[in-house]
Protein backbone atom coordinates (compact mmCIF):
# COMPACT_ATOMS: atom_id res chain seq x y z
CA UNK A 1 0.00 0.00 0.00
CA UNK A 2 1.00 3.64 -0.16
CA UNK A 3 1.90 6.10 2.60
CA UNK A 4 1.33 5.32 6.25
CA UNK A 5 -2.01 6.66 7.55
CA UNK A 6 -1.85 9.08 10.47
CA UNK A 7 -4.54 7.33 12.50
CA UNK A 8 -6.25 3.92 12.59
CA UNK A 9 -8.56 1.95 14.79
CA UNK A 10 -6.19 -1.04 14.89
CA UNK A 11 -2.46 -1.29 14.25
CA UNK A 12 -1.05 -4.82 13.95
CA UNK A 13 2.71 -5.09 14.38
CA UNK A 14 4.18 -7.86 12.26
CA UNK A 15 3.02 -9.43 8.98
CA UNK A 16 3.91 -12.99 9.86
CA UNK A 17 1.27 -15.68 10.25
CA UNK A 18 -0.02 -14.16 13.51
CA UNK A 19 -0.40 -10.63 12.18
CA UNK A 20 -2.06 -11.84 8.99
CA UNK A 21 -4.40 -14.06 11.01
CA UNK A 22 -5.42 -11.03 13.06
CA UNK A 23 -5.95 -8.92 9.94
CA UNK A 24 -8.19 -11.56 8.36
CA UNK A 25 -10.21 -11.85 11.56
CA UNK A 26 -10.79 -8.08 11.58
CA UNK A 27 -11.83 -7.88 7.93
CA UNK A 28 -15.42 -6.74 7.66
CA UNK A 29 -15.52 -5.50 11.26
CA UNK A 30 -15.87 -1.86 10.23
CA UNK A 31 -12.58 -0.98 11.94
CA UNK A 32 -9.73 0.64 10.04
CA UNK A 33 -6.71 -1.70 10.17
CA UNK A 34 -3.07 -1.50 9.16
CA UNK A 35 -0.39 -4.18 9.48
CA UNK A 36 3.08 -2.74 10.06
CA UNK A 37 5.90 -4.95 8.79
CA UNK A 38 9.60 -4.16 9.21
CA UNK A 39 10.64 -6.43 6.35
CA UNK A 40 10.12 -5.86 2.64
CA UNK A 41 7.94 -8.98 2.38
CA UNK A 42 5.10 -10.84 4.07
CA UNK A 43 5.44 -14.00 6.12
CA UNK A 44 8.01 -13.30 8.84
CA UNK A 45 9.71 -16.59 9.69
CA UNK A 46 7.78 -18.28 6.87
CA UNK A 47 9.65 -17.64 3.63
CA UNK A 48 9.87 -19.56 0.37
CA UNK A 49 12.61 -18.83 -2.17
CA UNK A 50 13.39 -20.20 -5.60
CA UNK A 51 16.88 -21.40 -4.73
CA UNK A 52 17.51 -22.50 -8.33
CA UNK A 53 15.30 -22.96 -11.39
CA UNK A 54 14.39 -26.47 -10.22
CA UNK A 55 14.62 -26.15 -6.40
CA UNK A 56 11.94 -24.46 -4.28
CA UNK A 57 13.15 -23.98 -0.72
CA UNK A 58 11.34 -23.06 2.48
CA UNK A 59 13.92 -20.98 4.33
CA UNK A 60 11.67 -21.05 7.40
CA UNK A 61 8.82 -23.38 8.35
CA UNK A 62 8.19 -26.19 5.89
CA UNK A 63 5.87 -28.72 7.55
CA UNK A 64 2.18 -28.38 8.34
CA UNK A 65 2.45 -30.09 11.71
CA UNK A 66 -0.68 -31.70 13.19
CA UNK A 67 -2.23 -31.39 9.75
CA UNK A 68 -5.61 -32.65 10.97
CA UNK A 69 -5.76 -29.65 13.32
CA UNK A 70 -3.80 -27.16 11.22
CA UNK A 71 -5.83 -24.15 10.09
CA UNK A 72 -3.54 -23.60 7.11
CA UNK A 73 -4.76 -26.84 5.53
CA UNK A 74 -8.18 -25.35 4.75
CA UNK A 75 -6.50 -22.11 3.65
CA UNK A 76 -4.23 -24.03 1.28
CA UNK A 77 -7.19 -25.75 -0.29
CA UNK A 78 -9.09 -22.49 -0.64
CA UNK A 79 -6.09 -20.84 -2.32
CA UNK A 80 -5.46 -23.90 -4.53
CA UNK A 81 -2.09 -24.84 -3.06
CA UNK A 82 -1.25 -28.52 -3.55
CA UNK A 83 -0.74 -30.44 -0.31
CA UNK A 84 1.74 -33.29 -0.09
CA UNK A 85 0.75 -36.01 2.38
CA UNK A 86 3.78 -38.29 2.06
CA UNK A 87 5.17 -39.47 5.38
CA UNK A 88 8.22 -37.51 6.57
CA UNK A 89 11.55 -39.30 6.32
CA UNK A 90 12.48 -38.74 9.97
CA UNK A 91 12.20 -42.29 11.33
CA UNK A 92 12.42 -44.35 8.17
CA UNK A 93 13.93 -44.28 4.69
CA UNK A 94 17.50 -44.04 5.92
CA UNK A 95 20.06 -43.79 3.12
CA UNK A 96 23.59 -45.17 3.23
CA UNK A 97 25.36 -47.05 5.99
CA UNK A 98 26.22 -44.16 8.28
CA UNK A 99 23.45 -45.20 10.67
CA UNK A 100 22.86 -48.97 10.38
CA UNK A 101 19.39 -50.29 11.14
CA UNK A 102 20.32 -52.08 14.34
CA UNK A 103 21.77 -48.86 15.73
CA UNK A 104 18.78 -46.86 14.56
CA UNK A 105 16.43 -49.29 16.26
CA UNK A 106 18.45 -49.10 19.47
CA UNK A 107 18.46 -45.30 19.30
CA UNK A 108 14.70 -45.16 18.77
CA UNK A 109 14.14 -47.39 21.80
CA UNK A 110 16.25 -45.00 23.87
CA UNK A 111 14.39 -42.02 22.43
CA UNK A 112 10.98 -43.51 23.17
CA UNK A 113 12.05 -44.36 26.73
CA UNK A 114 13.22 -40.77 27.18
CA UNK A 115 9.82 -39.50 26.02
CA UNK A 116 8.11 -41.79 28.53
CA UNK A 117 10.24 -40.47 31.40
CA UNK A 118 9.63 -36.90 30.24
CA UNK A 119 5.87 -37.49 30.18
CA UNK A 120 5.97 -38.98 33.66
CA UNK A 121 7.90 -35.99 35.00
CA UNK A 122 5.30 -33.66 33.48
CA UNK A 123 2.46 -35.62 35.06
CA UNK A 124 4.15 -35.01 38.38
CA UNK A 125 4.04 -31.27 37.67
CA UNK A 126 7.79 -30.78 37.68
CA UNK A 127 8.80 -27.84 35.48
CA UNK A 128 12.40 -28.97 35.44
CA UNK A 129 15.01 -29.07 32.67
CA UNK A 130 14.11 -31.80 30.19
CA UNK A 131 17.69 -33.07 30.49
CA UNK A 132 16.73 -34.62 33.84
CA UNK A 133 14.67 -37.20 31.93
CA UNK A 134 17.79 -38.60 30.25
CA UNK A 135 18.92 -41.99 31.48
CA UNK A 136 22.31 -41.45 33.16
CA UNK A 137 25.09 -42.96 31.09
CA UNK A 138 22.96 -43.89 28.08
CA UNK A 139 25.21 -43.78 25.02
CA UNK A 140 22.48 -42.18 22.93
CA UNK A 141 22.03 -39.14 25.18
CA UNK A 142 24.02 -36.76 22.92
CA UNK A 143 21.86 -37.71 19.93
CA UNK A 144 18.66 -37.37 21.97
CA UNK A 145 19.91 -33.89 22.79
CA UNK A 146 20.43 -33.28 19.07
CA UNK A 147 16.81 -34.20 18.42
CA UNK A 148 15.81 -31.56 20.98
CA UNK A 149 17.77 -28.96 19.03
CA UNK A 150 15.82 -29.88 15.89
CA UNK A 151 12.45 -29.83 17.67
CA UNK A 152 12.93 -27.00 20.17
CA UNK A 153 15.88 -25.04 18.85
CA UNK A 154 17.73 -25.64 22.13
CA UNK A 155 19.46 -28.31 24.15
CA UNK A 156 17.53 -30.27 26.77
CA UNK A 157 19.08 -28.36 29.68
CA UNK A 158 17.37 -25.19 28.43
CA UNK A 159 13.96 -26.78 27.78
CA UNK A 160 11.01 -26.79 30.20
CA UNK A 161 9.57 -30.26 30.76
CA UNK A 162 6.05 -28.88 31.21
CA UNK A 163 6.30 -26.79 28.05
CA UNK A 164 7.45 -29.75 25.97
CA UNK A 165 4.58 -31.82 27.34
CA UNK A 166 2.03 -29.07 26.60
CA UNK A 167 2.73 -29.15 22.86
CA UNK A 168 0.05 -31.01 20.91
CA UNK A 169 1.28 -33.20 18.08
CA UNK A 170 -1.04 -35.50 16.17
CA UNK A 171 1.96 -36.96 14.25
CA UNK A 172 0.34 -35.97 10.96
CA UNK A 173 2.79 -33.82 9.00
CA UNK A 174 2.09 -32.53 5.49
CA UNK A 175 3.86 -30.13 3.15
CA UNK A 176 2.99 -27.48 0.60
CA UNK A 177 4.47 -28.22 -2.80
CA UNK A 178 4.86 -24.53 -3.71
CA UNK A 179 6.20 -23.73 -0.26
CA UNK A 180 4.68 -22.97 3.15
CA UNK A 181 6.10 -19.46 2.98
CA UNK A 182 4.48 -18.94 -0.41
CA UNK A 183 1.15 -20.08 1.03
CA UNK A 184 1.34 -17.63 3.93
CA UNK A 185 2.34 -14.79 1.60
CA UNK A 186 -0.67 -15.57 -0.60
CA UNK A 187 -2.88 -15.67 2.50
CA UNK A 188 -1.66 -12.20 3.42
CA UNK A 189 -1.98 -10.67 -0.04
CA UNK A 190 -5.45 -9.13 0.58
CA UNK A 191 -4.42 -7.59 3.92
CA UNK A 192 -3.62 -3.87 4.33
CA UNK A 193 0.14 -3.93 4.98
CA UNK A 194 2.81 -1.24 5.21
CA UNK A 195 6.16 -2.87 4.39
CA UNK A 196 9.56 -1.54 5.48
CA UNK A 197 7.84 -0.05 8.52
CA UNK A 198 9.81 -0.87 11.67
CA UNK A 199 8.05 -0.04 14.97
CA UNK A 200 10.36 1.04 17.80
CA UNK A 201 7.99 2.52 20.43
CA UNK A 202 4.43 1.93 21.63
CA UNK A 203 3.37 4.84 23.86
CA UNK A 204 0.17 3.74 25.62
CA UNK A 205 0.17 6.53 28.21
CA UNK A 206 -2.58 8.58 26.59
CA UNK A 207 -6.18 8.05 25.57
CA UNK A 208 -4.95 6.88 22.18
CA UNK A 209 -1.68 5.05 21.56
CA UNK A 210 1.26 6.53 19.67
CA UNK A 211 3.53 4.31 17.59
CA UNK A 212 6.94 5.50 16.46
CA UNK A 213 7.98 3.81 13.22
CA UNK A 214 10.63 4.12 10.54
CA UNK A 215 7.96 5.76 8.37
CA UNK A 216 6.76 8.24 10.97
CA UNK A 217 4.23 8.41 13.78
CA UNK A 218 0.95 6.53 13.82
CA UNK A 219 -1.95 6.98 16.27
CA UNK A 220 -4.09 3.91 17.05
CA UNK A 221 -6.94 3.03 19.39
CA UNK A 222 -5.87 -0.62 19.58
CA UNK A 223 -2.58 -2.41 18.94
CA UNK A 224 -1.90 -6.12 18.37
CA UNK A 225 1.77 -7.02 18.89
CA UNK A 226 2.87 -10.18 17.07
CA UNK A 227 6.66 -9.81 16.97
CA UNK A 228 9.06 -12.57 18.10
CA UNK A 229 9.80 -12.77 21.81
CA UNK A 230 13.47 -11.85 21.42
CA UNK A 231 12.48 -8.40 20.11
CA UNK A 232 10.30 -7.81 23.18
CA UNK A 233 12.88 -9.20 25.61
CA UNK A 234 15.66 -7.12 24.02
CA UNK A 235 13.34 -4.08 24.02
CA UNK A 236 13.85 -3.54 20.30
CA UNK A 237 10.24 -2.39 20.63
CA UNK A 238 9.82 -0.31 23.78
CA UNK A 239 6.63 0.28 25.73
CA UNK A 240 5.87 3.57 27.48
CA UNK A 241 4.98 3.21 30.29
CA UNK A 242 7.17 0.08 30.54
CA UNK A 243 5.58 -3.38 30.68
CA UNK A 244 8.09 -5.33 32.78
CA UNK A 245 5.83 -8.39 33.03
CA UNK A 246 5.74 -8.70 29.24
CA UNK A 247 9.50 -8.21 28.90
CA UNK A 248 10.11 -10.81 31.60
CA UNK A 249 7.69 -13.31 30.04
CA UNK A 250 9.32 -12.85 26.64
CA UNK A 251 12.73 -13.45 28.21
CA UNK A 252 11.41 -16.72 29.64
CA UNK A 253 10.36 -17.75 26.12
CA UNK A 254 13.49 -17.12 24.03
CA UNK A 255 13.75 -18.08 20.41
CA UNK A 256 15.99 -21.07 19.90
CA UNK A 257 17.90 -21.51 16.67
CA UNK A 258 17.08 -23.86 13.82
CA UNK A 259 18.69 -23.33 10.44
CA UNK A 260 18.34 -24.97 7.05
CA UNK A 261 20.48 -25.25 3.96
CA UNK A 262 19.78 -26.57 0.50
CA UNK A 263 22.51 -28.00 -1.70
CA UNK A 264 22.14 -28.71 -5.41
CA UNK A 265 22.67 -32.42 -6.06
CA UNK A 266 24.28 -33.53 -9.28
CA UNK A 267 23.39 -36.92 -10.72
CA UNK A 268 20.26 -36.72 -8.57
CA UNK A 269 18.54 -39.69 -10.17
CA UNK A 270 21.11 -41.97 -8.54
CA UNK A 271 19.72 -41.01 -5.12
CA UNK A 272 16.35 -41.90 -3.58
CA UNK A 273 13.53 -39.43 -3.35
CA UNK A 274 12.58 -38.34 0.17
CA UNK A 275 15.50 -40.12 1.79
CA UNK A 276 16.95 -39.41 5.23
CA UNK A 277 20.65 -39.18 5.96
CA UNK A 278 22.02 -39.07 9.47
CA UNK A 279 25.02 -40.62 11.16
CA UNK A 280 25.38 -42.50 14.43
CA UNK A 281 27.77 -39.77 15.47
CA UNK A 282 27.12 -39.94 19.23
CA UNK A 283 27.28 -36.17 19.53
CA UNK A 284 24.84 -33.29 19.76
CA UNK A 285 26.67 -31.15 17.18
CA UNK A 286 25.27 -32.86 14.10
CA UNK A 287 23.03 -32.20 11.14
CA UNK A 288 20.22 -34.24 9.67
CA UNK A 289 19.64 -34.36 5.93
CA UNK A 290 16.64 -34.76 3.63
CA UNK A 291 17.54 -36.16 0.23
CA UNK A 292 15.54 -34.98 -2.79
CA UNK A 293 12.50 -33.45 -1.07
CA UNK A 294 9.58 -33.53 -3.54
CA UNK A 295 12.00 -35.35 -5.84
CA UNK A 296 13.97 -32.14 -6.39
CA UNK A 297 17.68 -32.38 -7.28
CA UNK A 298 18.92 -31.22 -3.89
CA UNK A 299 19.73 -32.20 -0.32
CA UNK A 300 18.35 -30.13 2.56
CA UNK A 301 20.29 -29.94 5.82
CA UNK A 302 18.90 -29.05 9.22
CA UNK A 303 20.82 -27.81 12.28
CA UNK A 304 19.66 -26.69 15.70
CA UNK A 305 20.58 -25.24 19.06
CA UNK A 306 23.99 -23.89 20.03
CA UNK A 307 25.60 -25.73 17.11
CA UNK A 308 23.41 -23.87 14.61
CA UNK A 309 24.21 -20.61 16.39
CA UNK A 310 27.95 -21.36 16.19
CA UNK A 311 27.70 -22.12 12.48
CA UNK A 312 25.88 -18.82 11.94
CA UNK A 313 28.56 -16.98 13.91
CA UNK A 314 31.20 -18.53 11.64
CA UNK A 315 29.79 -16.46 8.78
CA UNK A 316 27.76 -16.79 5.62
CA UNK A 317 28.39 -20.09 3.89
CA UNK A 318 29.55 -21.94 7.01
CA UNK A 319 26.37 -24.00 7.26
CA UNK A 320 26.69 -25.15 3.65
CA UNK A 321 30.40 -25.89 4.02
CA UNK A 322 29.84 -27.98 7.14
CA UNK A 323 26.96 -29.82 5.45
CA UNK A 324 29.15 -30.84 2.53
CA UNK A 325 31.89 -32.02 4.89
CA UNK A 326 29.45 -34.05 6.98
CA UNK A 327 27.71 -35.61 3.97
CA UNK A 328 31.10 -36.52 2.50
CA UNK A 329 31.96 -38.16 5.81
CA UNK A 330 28.85 -40.33 5.44
CA UNK A 331 28.93 -41.09 1.72
CA UNK A 332 32.57 -40.61 0.69
CA UNK A 333 34.54 -37.77 -0.87
CA UNK A 334 33.20 -38.44 -4.37
CA UNK A 335 29.95 -36.76 -3.31
CA UNK A 336 31.68 -33.40 -2.91
CA UNK A 337 31.75 -32.79 -6.64
CA UNK A 338 28.00 -33.34 -6.83
CA UNK A 339 27.05 -30.80 -4.15
CA UNK A 340 26.75 -27.04 -4.65
CA UNK A 341 25.47 -24.55 -2.06
CA UNK A 342 22.23 -22.84 -3.08
CA UNK A 343 20.71 -21.16 -0.03
CA UNK A 344 21.00 -21.20 3.76
CA UNK A 345 19.10 -19.54 6.58
CA UNK A 346 20.70 -17.56 9.41
CA UNK A 347 17.73 -16.80 11.65
CA UNK A 348 19.70 -15.81 14.76
CA UNK A 349 21.37 -13.06 12.72
CA UNK A 350 18.08 -11.87 11.23
CA UNK A 351 17.44 -8.51 12.99
CA UNK A 352 13.67 -8.92 12.90
CA UNK A 353 13.65 -12.50 14.24
CA UNK A 354 16.84 -13.08 16.27
CA UNK A 355 16.03 -16.78 16.34
CA UNK A 356 13.69 -19.40 14.95
CA UNK A 357 10.87 -20.21 17.38
CA UNK A 358 10.19 -20.06 21.08
CA UNK A 359 10.85 -22.52 23.86
CA UNK A 360 10.10 -22.06 27.54
CA UNK A 361 13.08 -22.12 29.84
CA UNK A 362 12.78 -24.49 32.82
CA UNK A 363 10.37 -22.95 35.30
CA UNK A 364 8.82 -20.67 32.68
CA UNK A 365 6.07 -22.77 31.06
CA UNK A 366 3.49 -20.34 32.49
CA UNK A 367 5.01 -17.39 30.65
CA UNK A 368 3.04 -18.14 27.48
CA UNK A 369 -0.22 -17.16 29.21
CA UNK A 370 1.44 -14.09 30.75
CA UNK A 371 2.65 -12.91 27.34
CA UNK A 372 -0.76 -13.54 25.73
CA UNK A 373 -2.79 -11.50 28.26
CA UNK A 374 -4.19 -8.15 26.99
CA UNK A 375 -3.21 -4.86 28.61
CA UNK A 376 -5.88 -2.25 29.41
CA UNK A 377 -8.30 -3.82 26.94
CA UNK A 378 -6.55 -2.20 23.97
CA UNK A 379 -3.05 -3.65 23.74
CA UNK A 380 -3.09 -7.28 22.63
CA UNK A 381 -0.42 -9.92 22.07
CA UNK A 382 -0.19 -12.77 19.58
CA UNK A 383 2.45 -14.91 17.91
CA UNK A 384 3.49 -18.55 18.13
CA UNK A 385 4.96 -17.96 21.60
CA UNK A 386 1.49 -17.10 22.94
CA UNK A 387 -0.13 -20.31 21.71
CA UNK A 388 -0.80 -22.66 24.64
CA UNK A 389 -0.48 -25.89 22.65
CA UNK A 390 0.73 -25.15 19.09
CA UNK A 391 3.71 -22.89 19.84
CA UNK A 392 6.66 -23.11 17.43
CA UNK A 393 4.26 -23.53 14.48
CA UNK A 394 2.88 -21.24 11.80
CA UNK A 395 -0.69 -22.40 12.41
CA UNK A 396 -0.26 -21.77 16.14
CA UNK A 397 0.81 -18.24 15.26
CA UNK A 398 -2.09 -17.70 12.86
CA UNK A 399 -4.63 -18.98 15.36
CA UNK A 400 -3.20 -16.72 18.06
CA UNK A 401 -3.66 -13.71 15.80
CA UNK A 402 -7.29 -14.64 15.30
CA UNK A 403 -7.66 -15.06 19.07
CA UNK A 404 -6.20 -11.60 19.73
CA UNK A 405 -8.48 -10.03 17.12
CA UNK A 406 -11.53 -11.60 18.75
CA UNK A 407 -10.39 -10.30 22.14
CA UNK A 408 -10.12 -6.84 20.61
CA UNK A 409 -13.56 -7.01 19.05
CA UNK A 410 -15.07 -8.14 22.32
CA UNK A 411 -13.35 -5.37 24.28
CA UNK A 412 -14.33 -2.68 21.79
CA UNK A 413 -17.98 -3.80 21.96
CA UNK A 414 -17.95 -4.51 18.24
CA UNK A 415 -19.12 -8.09 18.75
CA UNK A 416 -17.95 -11.01 16.70
CA UNK A 417 -18.75 -10.58 13.04
CA UNK A 418 -18.94 -13.50 10.65
CA UNK A 419 -15.70 -12.22 9.12
CA UNK A 420 -13.93 -12.47 12.47
CA UNK A 421 -14.51 -16.21 12.42
CA UNK A 422 -12.92 -16.74 9.03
Amino acid sequence: MGSLPSSVDVAIIGAGAAGLGAAHALAGSGLSVIVLEARDRLGGRAWTVQASPDVTFDVGCGWLHSADKNSFVAIARKLDFELNKDLPPWRERAFGNAFPKEKRDDFMRAMDAFYQRLWQAAQNGRDEPASRSLEPGNRWNPMIDAISTYINGCELKDMSTLDWDAYEDSDLNWRVRRGYGALIAAYGAPCPVALNCNVTLIDHSGQRMRLETSQGTLIADNVIVTVPTNLIADEAIRFSPPLPAKVSAAAGLPLGVDDKVTLALGDAEAFPKEGNLRGATMRTEMGTYHIRPFGQPCIEGFFGGSFARALEDAGAGAIAAHSIDEIAGFLGNDIRGKLKPLYESRWAHDPFARGSYSHALPGHAGDRAVLAAPVDGRLFFAGEATSPNFFTTAHGARDSGERAAKELLSNSNQGETPASKS
